[in-house]
C-alpha cells in the first residue's frame, strides 16, 4: 500500500468519524486512555471505536478523567502529570487551551448548573473550583486529610465530597461557603462515590477494605457496609437510583447492587484492573473500563451479562457519557 493510498483511507475514517459523531441519536461515550493520553470515543448504538481525540499527538503527559460543558462542544480533561486541565474543542478534536492546578490531580466533575468544575488534588492536599466562563481557578480548599483522589457534587449542588485514601476519610465541603464541614470516617482507602438520584443516600467505594459503604446524607450516619469484589474502587449509581455497580479492581468484576435491599444480586466478570464506569442515559447498558486489559466492557443491565468488549487506548482510566 502506497503513501497515497494510505492517507486517503486514513482521510476517509476520518470524515466518518466526524459524520457519526454529528449524526448518531446514541449518546457517545468518552474514554480517557492514562497512558496514550488520548480519548477513545465509542457510539454507544454499535458500541464501536468511532475516532479518537486528538486528531494527532497527545492530550498531556498522562491524562484521567474528562467531561464536557453543557453544550456538550467542549470537553474538560484532567493531565495529571502535567498538572493541568485541559480544554478541548469537541469537533475539531484540538485543544484550545491549558489551565495550571497541579500535579496529581485526579478527577473532575461538572456542577450539577454548569457554572463550575470541581477537581481533587491528590498530591497537593486540596480541593479547586474552576469557573466554566473564564476557565480560571476561583476557589480552593485545603482537605483535612491526604490524598483526596475523586470528588464528586451532591445532586442539588450544595456540596462536594472528597475521598481520601491516604487518611481514610471523607471530606464534605459546603461549596458556598468553600469550607469543610464535616468529616467521614471511612473504611479504608475511599475511592468512587455516589449519591442516589434524590440525594439522600451515598454510596462509597473502599478499596484497601474491599467494601462499599452506605451513608445516609440527612445525619451523615453510616447506613450499611457491603461486602463487594476485591480493590472496590468505582461507583456508579443508576439513574433511577435502583441499582449502584462497583468495580472490582483485583476481582476482575462488577458487583451490582440492589439499591432498596443494599444486598449484592450479581457479580459480573469484566477486563483487568476496572475502575470508572458510565451509564447509557435509559439505564440499559454499562460502559466499564478495564485498565490493563486496554478495553471497555459492555454489560447488557437487564440480563445483567456482559455483552462484549471493546479495545481503546492504553491504560484506560473510566468511562464517560455525559
Amino acid at each position: 500500500m502506497n503513501k497515497i493510498t494510505k492517507l486517503a483511507i486514513a482521510i476517509t475514517l476520518g470524515m466518518i468519524g466526524q459524520n457519526l459523531l454529528a449524526a448518531s441519536s446514541a449518546p457517545l461515550a468518552y474514554v480517557p486512555n492514562e497512558k496514550d493520553a488520548t480519548i477513545s470515543v465509542i457510539d454507544t448504538s454499535i458500541d464501536s471505536v468511532i475516532m479518537q481525540i486528538p486528531k494527532e499527538g497527545r492530550l498531556g503527559e498522562e491524562i484521567n478523567a474528562v467531561v464536557t460543558d453543557k453544550s456538550g462542544n467542549i470537553l474538560y480533561v484532567v493531565d495529571a502529570e502535567g498538572g493541568k486541565v485541559v480544554r478541548v474543542a469537541r469537533q475539531s478534536r484540538t485543544i484550545i487551551d491549558k489551565l495550571d492546578v497541579g500535579e496529581g490531580t485526579e478527577g473532575v466533575m461538572l456542577s450539577p448548573d454548569g457554572q463550575e468544575l470541581v477537581a481533587c488534588q491528590e498530591e497537593m492536599n486540596r480541593v479547586s473550583f474552576i469557573d466554566v466562563a473564564t476557565f480560571k481557578i476561583v476557589a480552593s480548599v485545603d482537605t483535612t486529610g491526604d490524598a483526596p483522589e475523586h470528588c464528586v457534587y451532591s445532586p442539588d449542588g450544595k456540596l462536594v465530597l472528597a475521598s481520601q485514601e491516604g487518611s481514610d476519610s471523607i471530606d464534605i465541603i459546603d461549596v458556598a461557603a468553600r469550607k469543610v464541614i464535616k468529616t467521614l470516617a471511612a473504611a479504608g482507602h475511599p475511592r468512587g462515590m455516589g449519591f442516589t438520584p434524590n440525594g439522600k443516600t451515598l454510596y462509597v467505594a473502599n478499596e484497601k477494605a474491599d467494601v462499599t459503604q452506605v451513608w445516609n446524607t440527612q445525619d451523615w450516619s453510616l447506613t450499611t457496609t457491603i461486602k463487594t469484589g476485591e480493590r472496590s474502587n468505582g461507583v456508579k449509581v443508576s439513574h433511577d437510583g435502583r441499582r449502584v455497580y462497583i468495580s472490582g479492581g483485583k476481582s476482575y468484576t462488577v458487583d451490582v447492587i440492589d439499591t432498596a435491599s443494599n444486598k449484592v444480586i450479581k457479580t459480573i466478570a469484566v477486563g483487568e484492573r476496572p475502575w470508572n464506569m458510565a451509564l447509557t442515559h435509559d439505564d440499559r447498558k454499562l460502559y466499564v473500563a478495564n485498565g490493563r486489559s486496554n478495553s471497555v466492557s459492555v454489560i447488557d443491565t437487564v440480563s445483567l451479562e456482559k455483552l462484549k468488549d471493546i479495545t481503546v487506548g492504553e491504560m484506560p482510566w473510566g468511562v464517560y457519557i455525559p
